[in-house]
């Protein structure tokens, strides 16, 4: 409330399903609606002009303005596409976590950067791409789990996660300076 009282209230249980459902009993509803999210996502920036043309503005604005792409709208509409996704994913986080607290996903917020930044270095494209990001988004998820069912404190992990994410852009890099 605005002034600083708690609202009680309970979710509805359909929308908690959405975070807490499993298809088959096996696969999580929210890994479901990842996959199709990246894969709508992937045949976005791959296959359309407007996926290209987005990734050419964020390369060089000026250039991509140059060659006559619309940089205003493109923004506008990454932008747009961001926030849709962003709030995509606080929906399942509040569904998996049973309330809307706004600082329910800083937590995630290291693991997003560093999934999207393996994901440079998957199969060596050294650019933003999805299935790099998914493979990367994995990779943190599979690291976490080990660390936490070996008991390594939750304050250690973060100095896991820079220390592999310091090592992906390296090697990534590493081999592109070799390339010249």
């Amino acid at each position: 409330l605005p002034d600083g009282r708690s609202a009680n209230g309970v979710f509805d249980a359909a929308f908690l399903s959405l975070g807490r459902t499993r298809l088959f009993d096996v696969v999580p509803l929210p890994v479901v609606i990842m996959l199709v999210v990246a894969i709508a996502a992937g045949l976005f920036t791959e296959r359309t002009r407007f996926g290209r043309l987005i990734f050419a503005v964020g390369g060089n604005e000026l250039a991509a303005h140059l060659a006559g792409a619309r940089t205003g709208r493109l923004k506008v509409l990454a932008y747009a596409l961001s926030a849709v996704l962003a709030a995509l994913g606080g929906i399942i986080v509040a569904a998996r976590v049973g309330r809307g607290d706004v600082s329910s996903g800083a937590s995630l917020l290291l693991d997003a950067v560093a999934a999207s930044l393996i994901g440079y270095a998957v199969l060596n494209a050294r650019r933003p791409n999805v299935f790099g990001t998914v493979v990367g988004a994995i990779f943190v998820g599979v690291l976490l789990n080990g660390l936490t069912m070996l008991n390594v404190p939750y304050y250690t992990q973060d100095f896991v996660k820079g220390f592999v994410l310091v090592g992906a852009l390296a090697l990534t890099y590493g081999s592109a300076r070799r390339r010249i």
